[in-house]
């Protein structure tokens, strides 16, 4: 049976300095075989947790388990839990077979069985007949695939990821991305990732908890982040987002009426905003707002075509609409293509689920 409670911060506070406290009443719960990705800006407090839960630095208040036992007094190498980085940190002097070897070698490991472990965990990552090369021989892909392959050699109950694909190039990182989803689908392990790519994230976890000043924002799989962001912070910080800034006029039931500081009045969907009076940001995905829509929508405007940018397998207009001359829309490539072009004023509809009350920024 899994653990749900796998890993667990109970009311984790950290600071450096006595003063600041840079995570703040952390309470995260992670299950058995869960991908986890713990996403942020830089200074939200991310790395910081995954270097407590690594062992590289104590909590100042609360505490840390990991399968139900309290690790805070345990040191980093007996954790059993193994790290990839953002640098590789592979031993230079060594072939990718010693680098592999190396965490059993400190288990005292026999080599037979230390050879077998070297060769699965090789072929996790694609790398088998590469034992004798040196790192430096290696692509920067390829080295981190090592760094991958070696924090799975000893079968670690636990695998924290710090940024590991932040060095590489584009095409790279997206291709060691559905790599490192597909390993963590066939081996089960459980896995704690950190990162600020917000892409890297959505494709990758199970669940993502997004981090602002030292909190956890929102803990949610990376559908319910997208669609269902329950604070402006987040709705920002995930994919692209499009703002009204109002005050709710009228509520009933599932629906308000925010009347914007332009004066025109639009249905939203009551999320953190619920009380007539209470001020607030609109948030809409640019997707969700469609072009002369053929069925009845909440919210029917008109706005002027400002800027077309051809993506391939989109086009992506901004619209001045309603006082926001930044509002995103993005036209799918199909065969019934729409007359679009800069000057144009075009109608423009969605519904009140899908524009998100939230708190003001």
């Amino acid at each position: 049976m899994s653990n749900d409670h796998f890993v667990r911060f109970e009311n984790v506070d950290k600071s450096y300095d006595g003063k600041q406290l840079v995570v703040k009443g952390l309470n995260l719960d992670i299950s058995e075989g869960e991908f986890v990705t713990m996403l942020g800006p830089s200074g939200s407090g991310k790395t910081t947790c995954l270097m407590m839960l690594a062992g590289f630095e104590t909590p100042t208040n609360g505490q840390i388990y990991l399968d139900n036992n309290v690790i805070s007094d345990i040191p980093p190498h007996k954790r059993g839990i193994g790290m990839v980085f953002q640098n590789y940190a592979l031993f230079p002097h060594m072939t990718v077979y010693e680098n592999l070897a190396f965490p059993l070698r400190v288990r005292k490991i026999p080599k037979d069985e230390a050879d077998k472990k070297v060769d699965k965990a090789l072929s996790m990552v694609s790398l088998q007949g590469f034992e004798a090369r040196m790192p430096m021989q290696l692509s920067g892909g390829q080295q981190q695939r090592v760094a991958v392959a070696r924090s799975l050699v000893f079968d670690p109950q636990l695998v924290l990821m710090d940024e590991p694909l932040g060095a590489l190039d584009k095409n790279l990182r997206e291709s060691m991305q559905y790599e490192i989803k597909h390993i963590h689908e066939s081996i089960g392990v459980t896995v704690v990732y950190v990162t600020h790519d917000q892409t890297e994230a959505l494709t990758m976890s199970n669940r993502i908890a997004v981090f602002n000043d030292g909190k956890v924002q929102q803990l949610s799989s990376p559908d319910e982040l997208y669609e269902k962001p329950v604070n402006s912070f987040v709705a920002e910080f995930i994919g692209e987002n499009n703002t009204f800034a109002g005050e709710v006029s009228d509520v009933s039931g599932d629906k308000c009426k925010v009347k914007l500081n332009s004066g025109i009045e639009i249905l939203a969907n009551p999320i953190v905003a619920k009380s007539k009076g209470e001020k607030t940001t609109v948030s809409l995905r640019p997707e969700r707002a469609l072009i002369d829509p053929e069925t009845k929508m909440d919210n029917n405007h008109k706005g002027k075509i400002e800027e077309v940018i051809y993506h391939g397998d989109h086009t992506r207009l901004r619209l001045d609409l309603l006082g926001n001359k930044q509002f995103i829309l993005k036209v799918p490539n199909s065969s019934n293509r729409i007359d679009i072009q800069e000057g144009k004023e075009i109608n423009i509809g969605w519904n009140s689920v899908d524009c998100r009350a939230l708190d003001p920024k």
